[in-house]
């Protein structure tokens, strides 16, 4: 009798272990960040599946993505992700459209100042003008609710690295902190629609500096996006970047990383790469060029986020549409990629 009761105990253990049996990968998020073009001519979910991906943003503009997510090419896409349980979020650059530029001749005060101390609507917004930052939270709001997000990030970044405002009152805040206090808004009127929204803080170019004079809203997480870099070298190898000598080196990357993560809480950071991102290495130029896949450089990189805490991770892929694939049929490089992440071991 006590064999037979020691064998159901066993019994009951391995089912235990098999039914709370989790995702052990160090990395939580196994990103591909991606164009409509992208996804309306490949089987992005299939694809994502088949190359342990267990995440899709979608790209460009607020309104390229809901023109297509509406679509029924879009809902399929949705469909077949909730199939394969592949998360669902839209990484946009959006301030254009949370703010029409059109709202100018109506009130000018909403808009920047230049350096040279005029009001001008070419990008972003006074993060000092409170009608400004209702109609950017009221339509963010309103995207949140078109576009469907499954794992609660979302992203309304400012425009492409271009400058924030000069006026008195802004001028005294760095672009970050500008920045900053537009996304602190935003996530307070996130969290009426979603109450778990987390909001992205892009540190990208001009906001690469860490913020001080403005702290984060509860719910705001640090995207690090190393644009100018150099993808030919390990970040954690000395390298004067992509852009000599004016853009960071490596060694100021990793020093801004550090810096950001005194401020924003490394649970929820996110790293932004490009190691996957054709358009990037086709100067956003079509036809696109061949990957220039660098398997040693992503491992040695890993090892570098990892090291900070870093556990969500996603790299542009842009430019990998029908053509792509038609035309340099390899695409091993998502095996590698999705691999990597999916079974990395922290050293």
């Amino acid at each position: 009798m006590r064999q037979i009761h020691y064998f159901f105990i066993a019994v009951l253990l391995l089912l235990l272990v098999c039914c709370t049996k989790q995702d052990k990968s160090f990395f939580q998020m196994r990103g591909v960040v991606l164009s409509v073009q992208d996804l309306e001519t490949v089987d992005w979910p299939k694809l994502a599946h088949e190359n342990g991906i267990n995440t899709i943003g979608t790209h460009i503009t607020p309104e390229q993505v809901a023109g297509f997510i509406l679509s029924e090419k879009g809902e399929k896409f949705l469909s077949d992700c909730k199939r394969y349980g592949i998360h669902v979020e839209h990484q946009l650059h959006a301030m254009a459209e949370l703010l029409p530029r059109e709202l100018f001749a109506d009130d000018s005060t909403m808009f920047r100042m230049n350096e040279s101390g005029r009001r001008v609507n070419d990008y972003n917004l006074c993060v000092h003008s409170q009608q400004a930052l209702d109609r950017v939270a009221e339509k963010a709001l309103y995207y949140a609710g078109l576009l469907p997000t499954t794992n609660h990030r979302y992203y309304y970044w400012i425009d492409d690295g271009m400058p924030m405002c000069h006026c008195s009152a802004c001028s005294m805040f760095s672009d970050s902190e500008q920045a900053l206090i537009v996304e602190n808004r935003i996530i307070k009127e996130l969290r009426k629609f979603d109450p778990d929204a987390l909001l992205a803080h892009l540190a990208y170019v001009n906001t690469m500096s860490a913020p001080r004079r403005v702290k984060p809203a509860e719910g705001i997480f640090l995207q690090f996006a190393p644009f100018e870099r150099s993808w030919d070298i390990p970040l954690n190898e000395d390298s004067p970047g992509r852009n000599p000598p004016n853009g960071p080196t490596h060694g100021q990357y990793r020093q801004y990383l550090r810096d950001n993560l005194e401020i924003f809480p490394v649970e929820t950071a996110e790293v932004l790469e490009y190691w996957l991102d054709v358009s990037i290495f086709s100067n956003w130029k079509k036809p696109a060029v061949k990957l220039p896949w660098n398997r040693d450089v992503f491992v040695s990189d890993l090892d570098t986020y990892s090291s900070f805490g870093i556990r969500h991770i996603t790299s542009f892929a842009v430019y990998i549409d029908e053509k792509y694939v038609e035309t340099y049929k390899d695409i091993s490089f998502l095996k590698e990629y999705g691999d990597g992440l999916k079974n990395y071991r922290k050293k």
